[in-house]
């Protein structure tokens, strides 16, 4: 497997050099304008220039997570998102020609959503929780949009796109809704149980339509994480990994250390082992550690300082 590290930027800092340190080699990126100040990635020159831009550094782009444009029109449906998807496609076909094989793509209207980011943690490291009632307190965000909607734009983007992806040798990872809650402030979720995903891959049968298996989402579910790495491993559907753990329910959780949470992860690593799973994984959502500012809750780099290490250790203990 891959260890990668996110990055939010294509300019280069000491957060690169210090994955380079540790020995990381690959990376995935969100190149979205209001990141990088360029073109998004279905621009080929601007596309290109980034993969550069990692190669200098040492570092091998294999991926792009997350929106990498404004994906509003295609997740509500607008007018515009046949131009969007068509957008999409160029992206893709990009990846393709560039050798950058995995994307890991969501189809959350709001993101990834907390109603709290400094929250105490072992140590009095601060993480990242969330709390349903608290959520709901806040005004709607935006047009409502119903599940029913959702599935409906979602099968409409997914069957147009994966087969862009399949010709060009690029693999879609979908990640689940986080937090896992069938609405928020108005707007519904649908990617929030095994059952909606399992739902989702059966929309179009092809190898481009995968799963990034997000244990952290996963376990916040409640659903049993190592039987459906079993599943969605034996059927070839993980693509990506995101390692974290947290403690507490759907609708009231806070995240934790990777060691410090419910899942054996030892026991993961062995059953990926023994799954012969070869695709990238990363640390995800990590503590702000004590010599750090708390600007960007769970994707502080000391936090990632032990991310890391306590993967590298586990794959080296798997080995």
């Amino acid at each position: 497997m891959k260890l990668t590290h996110l990055f939010f930027t294509n300019k280069p800092d000491h957060r690169w050099q210090l994955c380079k340190q540790m020995g990381v080699d690959h990376a995935f990126a969100k190149l979205a304008t209001d990141l990088t100040g360029n073109l998004p990635p279905w621009d080929y020159d601007s596309l290109a220039a980034s993969v550069r831009t990692f190669e200098r550094a040492g570092l091998e782009l294999i991926g792009l997570e997350g929106d990498q444009f404004d994906m509003s029109r295609i997740k509500r449906g607008l007018p515009g998102r046949d131009e969007d998807i068509e957008r999409y496609g160029r992206m893709l076909e990009n990846m393709g020609q560039l050798g950058i094989r995995t994307l890991c793509y969501n189809f959350m209207v709001t993101g990834w959503y907390r109603t709290a980011v400094d929250v105490k943690e072992r140590g009095d490291a601060i993480v990242t929780a969330f709390n349903w009632k608290d959520a709901e307190a806040l005004p709607p965000e935006g047009e409502p949009i119903t599940a029913k909607q959702l599935w409906e734009n979602y099968e409409y983007f997914i069957t147009r796109v994966i087969p862009i992806a399949e010709s060009v040798g690029v693999t879609m990872a979908l990640h689940p809704c986080d937090p896992p809650v069938s609405s928020l402030r108005g707007i519904a979720r649908i990617f929030t149980s095994a059952a909606a995903v399992d739902r989702a891959l059966t929309l179009v049968d092809s190898p481009s339509h995968a799963l990034t298996f997000c244990q952290g989402t996963y376990t916040t579910m409640g659903e049993d994480v190592p039987a459906l790495a079993q599943k969605w491993g034996a059927a070839s559907k993980i693509a990506f990994l995101h390692i974290r753990d947290v403690v507490g329910t759907p609708a009231d959780f806070r995240e934790t250390f990777h060691d410090n949470g419910p899942t054996d992860m030892s026991a993961m690593f062995r059953l990926y082992k023994e799954l012969g799973l070869n695709c990238p994984l990363r640390s995800d959502h990590v503590p702000t550690m004590a010599d750090e500012a708390n600007d960007a809750p769970g994707y502080g780099m000391s936090g990632n300082l032990f991310g890391i290490g306590y993967i590298k250790g586990l794959l080296d203990a798997t080995e």
